[in-house]
Formats: C-alpha cells, structure tokens, sequence
C-alpha cells in the first residue's frame, strides 16, 4: 500500500483537503500525528518508516510554523527519541 491509498482510506484524517491523493508525505505523516489514532500511527509507521517519519517529524518542529499540538509534539519527540 502507498501513502495516497492509506489517507484515501482514513478521509477522516485530512477532512479539509479536497485532493488527499496530492498530499506530500510530510503533509500527511502531520496529519496522522496529529489527527490520527494509535492504529493510523502504526500504519503510517509501516508504510513510510519510523526513521524516515522521525526525520520529517523533527524537521517540521524546527522550522518557523508548526500546527503540532503541544502535547502530541511533546509525545512524538519522546517517542522518535525512544524508538527511532
């Protein structure tokens, strides 16, 4: 399965983008963070990988605008430190 067909799945998660299919992977490993349930994670996880996920993760919290909720944030870095 491909990234595309994982969000198509789930429109819960990307409810305010018409096209999901034309989400980037760094748009999408956000909204599973931060919209998703543990099962959206670990799928997610499977498809683009925990070091790659971590990588995006990480480089979207050092950048200048984030839309992470500060506990998920916090969770997350906890998280990728511990198992990535």
């Amino acid at each position: 399965m491909i990234l595309s067909d994982f969000v198509k799945k789930m429109p819960y998660l990307v409810r305010y983008v018409k096209h999901s299919e034309k989400l980037s992977t760094e748009a999408i490993v956000e909204a599973v963070l931060n919209n998703g349930d543990w099962e959206d994670v670990q799928g997610m996880l499977k498809i683009v990988g925990i070091q790659k996920a971590a990588r995006i993760f990480r480089r979207q919290l050092r950048g200048v605008r984030q839309n992470y909720n500060p506990k998920i944030a916090n969770y997350f870095d906890l998280y990728f430190r511990h198992y990535a």
